[in-house]
């Protein structure tokens, strides 16, 4: 079966990489990273992204959107990716996916057009302080009045988000929270006894503190979000089943920003390298860095397939789709950081530099390998899914 994008999802890839070519290039970037003070969240860039209406990509029509799939929505977070756009579009998109699934007719009219016209900020909570993805690194409570104590860390743009969707235990989970007897993978999607919902939380409620966090990555800000009896109305239609379709979602997406970073590095360091020249010659033409850039070239080519697959095995609930999506993520993961990490090297002595560009895209590159799942996690995962399952 030949398996492409359409050619509707690859003009849209055209039309986002032209857009952030004359809009919103590395030097624009660059003036985001180094504003340490700042959000992180350029308002000129959000209000343009609304506008061309990439963040309702996944919004019903019936709330103004374009009601696309994952696969479309991929197609977006690789160009950010490949121009290493900051702000929160991911956790937007996430955060709406969240709510278009799991949430009532009244928050989805309430919330998801004006996310998908730009006209507010969303993230999601999904994790505690130094835990893992799943039902088990969960650190927020919820009683029986939907009141949330506890913290989540890692939180994507929490500082400047409007709404906040945030993973709980609910009352009646032991106090191991939850943990299930068998083991859950990166994505959540583990067995057991369920016990875990997603809450809508304004940021600026009662009870409710964010504290920005540090991160390699400076063109994603990163906060600590703590709740003390903080008030959230559950999305309706949330469990352990729907946190572990986020997470797959999430992983895609991230998947899909890393297969960006990868082919981004990769084109900007043969560029780099057919036109530097040493002893008469291109270095890109020495055999030992023209054999290495061929395979990372296979590796990044691999990578984008299995994102492209995974995203339409979500969109189609197919029944591989949970081996898709750790196949895609830990293909992605190592073929944005062997891609940057080789930018870095190739580029020579300037490549190690802060005025250079090249750590924009090597930084990203290992945060996102480790977010919604890192290779060791996915290829574990992976293990139980096919060899545990050998008689």
């Amino acid at each position: 079966m030949y398996f492409a994008l359409t050619d509707e999802q690859r003009a849209l890839a055209e039309t986002v990489r032209a857009f952030l070519a004359d809009r919103f290039d590395l030097r624009a970037v660059r003036a985001v990273v180094d504003d340490e003070q700042g959000d992180g969240h350029p308002a000129d860039l959000w209000r343009a992204i609304g506008e061309q209406g990439w963040l309702s990509v996944c919004v019903p029509a019936a709330h103004g959107g374009l009601d696309l799939g994952l696969l479309d929505a991929q197609v977006i977070a690789r160009e950010f990716g490949a121009g290493v756009v900051p702000g929160p579009w991911a956790a937007t998109v996430l955060a709406g996916a969240a709510i278009r699934r799991d949430g009532s007719p009244e928050q989805a009219a309430a919330v998801l057009g004006p996310l998908g016209a730009g006209e507010l900020v969303a993230t999601v909570a999904l994790r505690g302080p130094g835990g893992h993805l799943g039902r088990g690194g969960i650190a927020v409570r919820a009683d029986a009045a939907g009141r949330l104590d506890g913290a989540a860390s890692g939180v994507e743009y929490a500082h400047v988000a409007d709404v906040i969707v945030v993973a709980a235990i609910e009352p009646g989970v032991s106090a191991e929270l939850g943990v299930s007897a068998e083991p859950e993978g990166p994505t959540g999607a583990g067995h057991g006894d369920g016990g875990v919902g997603l809450y809508l939380l304004e940021r600026g409620a009662a009870g409710v503190r964010v504290d920005r966090q540090a991160s390699i990555d400076a063109t994603t800000r990163l906060a600590a979000v703590t709740l003390t009896g903080a008030p959230a109305a559950r999305l309706p239609g949330s469990d352990a089943a729907g946190l572990a379709d986020l997470l797959r979602r999430g992983a895609v997406l991230a998947a899909a920003d890393l297969a960006g970073v990868a082919r981004a590095a990769l084109t900007r360091t043969v560029a780099y390298d057919t036109a530097r020249v040493q002893f008469g010659r291109p270095v890109g033409s020495f055999q030992a860095l023209a054999h290495h850039l061929a395979d990372l070239h296979v590796a990044v080519t691999m990578a984008e397939h299995a994102v492209l697959y995974a995203a339409h095995a979500l969109d189609e609930g197919a029944p591989d789709a949970d081996l898709a999506v750790a196949v895609a993520k830990s293909k992605a993961n190592q073929a944005a950081v062997d891609a940057t990490a080789a930018m870095v090297q190739y580029h020579g002595g300037i490549g190690y530099t802060w005025e250079h560009d090249t750590h924009f895209f090597y930084k990203r590159a290992k945060r996102l390998a480790a977010a919604f799942g890192d290779s060791r996690q996915h290829l574990e995962h992976l293990a139980r899914l096919t060899v545990d399952t050998v008689e």
